[in-house]
């Protein structure tokens, strides 16, 4: 790439037009260096439409004509059971990826699409945005600073009855372990790394489909997390990180949420402080931001969430199945 491209905003294409995809193509907006200049949906109204809606110059109602525009990177936003198949094509047109998660249905299919990008030179990335709020960038912060002492225990969960109403998260594939369940499990491998032993149980429908999961990832020394997702009932989305000399609350809604409470204890008592960031946008802005600086930069993946870091956390999320389901 000559210096004249490396100047050029990075030009984006997204495939879907759903309520993420709104909120992404709102977001991108804000990414100095980006530019959002195509969609992708099956149908050329709903593309048009929401092309006018977020001043998008070329809509499509063909994926591969998307992908053969003038375009740098994808942002695939379509029901997960795509992902792999979709972000396969797009490396083979030479487009980078940013991934919705989950990056593909299982570890296998990760490790796949991580040798092809690798092999093809291109940037590709799970678009998992909680690794790039801000507030999990102070909790990295009060971990590392010894506040909580050492890591102990994680416990997080994501669930809620979500309307029966056809979406793809009630059609063959859909999961409420790769939709909710991936961000307690991510945050575990942040906070823990990979873990050791996995207990898992749960409830799953004839076609496949799991329905609600509870896990303890094991550690060696006796460190656990603890967590659950579910999409037929409500569980608290809130998240704890424990130490040895105290612990942090992450507010509900953990994976995007802009406040935690701090508690420790020293001399005087037990101590509680608060603390709040600013969102930037609807919450996607620092991730797409960092990916789209990493793509320009001609990183084929971005060190605050590696190909590595995705395959791992899939690897436990297929342990996770095989125990509850499998047994």
């Amino acid at each position: 790439m000559d210096s004249a491209d490396e100047r050029r905003p990075l030009r984006w294409g997204i495939a879907g037009t759903g309520a993420v995809s709104k909120q992404i193509a709102h977001d991108l907006h804000l990414v100095e260096s980006a530019s959002l200049v195509a969609v992708a949906s099956r149908s050329i109204e709903r593309s048009t439409r929401f092309a006018v809606d977020f001043d998008i110059p070329n809509p499509f109602d063909d994926y591969t004509a998307m992908l053969e525009s003038d375009i740098d990177i994808v942002y695939l936003c379509t029901p997960h059971v795509t992902h792999f198949e979709l972000a396969r094509r797009a490396l083979l047109h030479g487009k980078h990826v940013l991934c919705e998660k989950p990056l593909g249905l299982d570890a296998r299919e990760v490790r796949e699409l991580a040798e092809l990008a690798r092999d093809e030179g291109l940037f590709l990335m799970e678009a998992m945005w909680m690794k790039f709020n801000p507030l999990m960038a102070l909790v990295g912060d009060i971990v590392r600073s010894g506040e909580i002492g050492q890591v102990r225990a994680v416990q997080a969960s994501f669930g809620a009855p979500f309307p029966r109403d056809g979406s793809s998260r009630w059609q063959p594939g859909g999961s409420a372990l790769l939709d909710q369940g991936i961000y307690p499990v991510t945050l575990s491998h942040m906070m823990l790394g990979a873990p050791e032993r996995v207990h898992a149980n749960g409830t799953v429908r004839a076609d496949s489909n799991d329905l609600s999961e509870h896990f303890t990832l094991e550690y060696d020394g006796g460190r656990f997390a603890h967590g659950a997702s579910s999409m037929v009932e409500f569980l608290s989305s809130s998240a704890a990180i424990s130490g040895d000399q105290g612990w942090i609350d992450i507010d509900p809604g953990f994976w995007f949420a802009s406040s935690l409470t701090v508690h420790s204890y020293g001399p005087e008592g037990p101590r509680a402080r608060h603390c709040t960031v600013d969102r930037e946008g609807h919450g996607y802005t620092p991730m797409l931001r960092a990916a789209n600086d990493a793509a320009m930069s001609g990183l084929l993946e971005h060190p605050t969430h590696t190909l590595e870091d995705t395959t791992s956390v899939f690897e436990t999320l297929d342990a996770i199945r095989r125990d509850a389901f499998e047994t």
